[in-house]
């Protein structure tokens, strides 16, 4: 009778778990340490379900370092359409109290009155995992401080993407000091990745000579300010666990898009590579006017009623990673571009 009526509250805690989905501070649970012995570790303390899954709100945090200080920067689009920064992973989050509060929070909600039952019905579900033996007995309370429920958690800057549904096991507990056996735990690699994404780019603006309007036939100076332009490094790490990850991009090239086939690109490839001293390309001098520009463009059509030709630049950042475990590597290339507008005009001239 005990697993029977078991099975009819796992049957009735999907459609129970998706009416709570989206109540405010469902599933906080109170304090409690984790980690014992490896110098503790504090849960987030704080979950939520949806698709009838308990998840978490990661602790990795990040700082940054050679970022410009600018509301232009952006993200990096890796080079390779097939990768992706990781939308989920598991990480330590649920201490033993903290299950049993999270148990406790959901019998709470009992009292809205079009929910009446519900709060029990999925307690009694958590309970019967975490409490009754199945796996776990009584919360793994005898094991507060020696170890952690791990859940999975959603990478913040992704938490809309399909995927990040696919960590879809629920808490799960994990002894201090023993890896956990799931592809996707949090590691020195995923947190690299996830480093990937926080990487603030500046934006691709870049300076030209003539500025703004050009000549047919004209070649068009262009170059970027090499103070912008250097390395940035965002370090991801997991407080607690001595779990970091640096992932370090570096400007390598800037590609040039005159935005119509009517034009010639210098170097013909329309890709400027970065110089030793950071720069790239070289600024417009007086008398260098008949000169080849080491990067640019040449128009050889106006933009007549077209109104502008959309020149984009697209710069590549070279990415690599290091980690507190002697880990690291490469990681795809990311690009980021932004296009400006270049009106071409045709100077005319009259024989006599």
């Amino acid at each position: 009778m005990r697993i029977r009526s078991a099975r009819r509250a796992v049957a009735v805690s999907g459609l129970a778990l998706a009416v709570v989905a989206n109540l405010p501070a469902t599933a906080v649970a109170g304090g409690g340490k984790g980690g014992g012995k490896n110098g503790g570790f504090e849960g987030s303390g704080k979950g939520s379900a949806q698709d009838g899954v308990i998840r978490a709100k990661t602790k990795v945090t990040v700082t940054t370092s050679g970022a410009p200080g600018s509301s232009k920067n952006g993200t990096l689009t890796p080079s390779n359409s097939n990768w992706t920064p990781p939308a989920c992973w598991y990480e330590p989050s649920f201490s033993p109290k903290e299950i049993e509060a999270t148990v406790k929070a959901w019998r709470g909600i009992d009292f809205l009155p079009f929910l009446t039952g519900i709060g029990d019905a999925v307690g009694n579900v958590l309970d019967y995992r975490y409490k009754d033996g199945n796996p776990y007995k009584n919360y793994n309370l005898d094991k507060q401080g020696e170890g952690m429920f791990w859940a999975a958690v959603k990478n913040p800057n992704r938490k809309d993407d399909p995927e990040a549904n696919s960590c879809d096991k629920q808490p799960f507990w994990v002894d201090a000091g023993k890896p956990p056996a799931e592809p996707l735990a949090v590691s020195p690699k995923i947190l690299a990745e996830y480093a990937y994404d926080e990487l603030p780019v500046p934006g691709t603006e870049i300076e030209m000579a003539p500025t703004g309007e050009s000549t047919v036939n004209l070649p068009t100076w262009i170059w970027l300010d090499k103070a912008k332009f250097r390395k940035i490094s965002v370090t991801a790490g997991l407080p607690g666990t001595g779990l970091s990850a640096t992932t370090t991009a570096e400007p390598v090239s800037l590609h040039i898009d005159p935005g119509t086939a009517g034009a010639e690109t210098y170097p013909a490839s329309g890709e400027c590579v970065f110089k030793g001293d950071g720069s790239i390309g070289e600024p417009y001098a007086k008398g260098k006017a008949d000169q080849t520009p080491p990067c640019g463009v040449t128009y050889l059509r106006s933009t007549g009623t077209n109104g502008a030709y959309a020149l984009k630049a697209t710069v590549t950042w070279k990415i690599t990673w290091t980690s507190t475990t002697g880990e690291g590597g490469k990681l795809p290339d990311g690009t980021f571009g932004a296009t400006q507008d270049v009106t071409v005009r045709e100077i005319q001239s009259v024989n006599r």
